[in-house]
């Protein structure tokens, strides 16, 4: 049996919240990430894991600073002074579109670190490839459609024929490997690509057409015993209730509000052939998102409305926060922003975004002119584009009520 702990997306440079700590130095919000990682680490150290798989996406981009580099690096090298093998796949945010640049992990390539394994093009690594773990692992870091461009006949790189090219290379590495593997050991897939029918969460702001796309029958082909995956945030299994399990644990800690309401986790699996026990580990320290929207329609009290809408101070507080606002452009000078900044200051970050609504403005049909149209006939189109919802009957009162009030300043 052989003891896995697998996480993935690590990003340990997201500082796009809060403040810097005075005692260290850091960010925050890195702080954060590291405590996620420090938690992963204890616990491979802790249950003496025979393997540790992360599945791509140590950092941001390919350029860390050294700072983070050093943090990355220490943890890591608790897992070697522990004796643990560890996988490292390089991701899409590890490596340069720049060909021959080095990736953000190659630190541990290049200098040969003890039981320390980067994997940053496509491999079957072997026992003896894995510190002597009964394990076999087929790994699929991060491939770049430019890899596989086609200089020579430019209509096989549209992105569709580029994936097929991809996936039929896969195909055939499967076909090879069936005379390299040991049928009696455990085989693992790690990948760091997206999954045909995979559900993405809200980081997935790149266009589709520019990734990989695994196919999905690839990835739960049987003769896998565990699928370790990394890439999409969201935490999932693409093959639940069958074997294998192919598992993405999602980021390690909250990137933005659209993870707001995801859980964190790593994976904790016992793999034997044919068989994968697996533990959702919920990572414990997670800083909370919180958003709340309000819409001002009475303009009495304005600040009520909007100091109604904030949770209660306890879960305010070490919070990431926003309050979205959306009111009637004319109410801006009812909003008194200090003392609702004041009732955000228990939080980590608060964010009071306004969104004021500005009216349509109303447009004559064209070949009209203002000149060739009475008053009423004016009103009636004004309140047609400013007010959806009013109807004739209301629009034919408030002309009634235009006319006299002209017929009256006439006299």
């Amino acid at each position: 049996m052989i003891k896995l702990l697998h996480f993935a997306d690590a990003h340990i440079d997201m500082a796009n919240f809060g403040r810097h700590d005075p005692e260290t130095g850091l960010p925050m919000r890195v702080m954060d990430f590291l405590r996620s990682l420090d938690e992963i680490v204890e616990t491979a150290i802790a249950e003496q894991v025979d393997l540790v798989i992360f599945a791509g996406d140590a950092y941001k981009d390919r350029a860390p600073a050294p700072t983070f580099q050093r943090e990355w690096d220490q943890r890591i090298m608790r897992l070697s002074d522990a004796g643990i093998m560890t996988l490292l796949l390089t991701g899409n945010h590890d490596i340069s579109p720049s060909t021959g640049r080095a990736h953000a992990i190659h630190e541990f390539e290049t200098l040969n670190v003890p039981h320390v394994r980067v994997a940053s093009k496509p491999i079957l690594l072997l026992p003896k490839d894995l510190d002597g773990l009964p394990v076999q692992v087929l790994c699929v870091p991060w491939l770049s459609h430019v890899d596989f461009f086609d200089f020579e006949d430019s209509d096989n790189n549209a992105p569709t024929a580029v994936n097929e090219a991809i996936q039929e290379t896969l195909n055939l590495k499967i076909e090879n490997i069936n005379t390299r593997i040991d049928p009696e050991l455990p085989l693992i897939l790690a990948a760091h690509a997206s999954v045909e029918g995979a559900q993405y969460g809200y980081e997935r702001l790149a266009n589709i057409s520019k990734d990989f796309v695994l196919d999905r029958n690839f990835v739960t082909d049987p003769i896998f015993d565990y699928v370790a995956l990394g890439h999409i945030h969201k935490s999932q299994d693409l093959n639940e209730g069958h074997h294998p399990p192919a598992i993405y644990p999602g980021s390690i800690e909250r990137v933005d509000f659209g993870e707001e309401k995801e859980k964190k986790y790593f994976i904790r699996a016992d793999i034997t052939k044919g068989q994968a026990k697996v533990d959702w580990r919920e990572l414990r320290h997670i800083r909370p998102f919180l958003t709340r929207t309000v819409e001002l329609t009475d303009p009495e009290d304005v600040n009520a409305q909007i100091k109604s809408a904030f949770p209660p101070q306890d879960r305010i507080k070490d919070a990431i926060l926003r309050v979205i606002v959306h009111y009637p452009e004319e109410f801006e000078p009812l909003i008194n922003d200090g003392e609702i900044r004041a009732l955000g200051e228990p939080a980590f970050e608060f964010q009071l975004i306004k969104r004021p609504q500005r009216q349509s403005r109303a447009r004559l049909p064209e070949g009209d002119y203002a000149t060739e149209k009475s008053m009423t006939e004016l009103l009636e189109i004004y309140l047609r584009a400013t007010h959806k919802e009013i109807t004739a009957e209301k629009i034919a009162r408030l002309q009634s009520l235009a006319r006299s009030t002209l017929e009256s300043a006439d006299d």
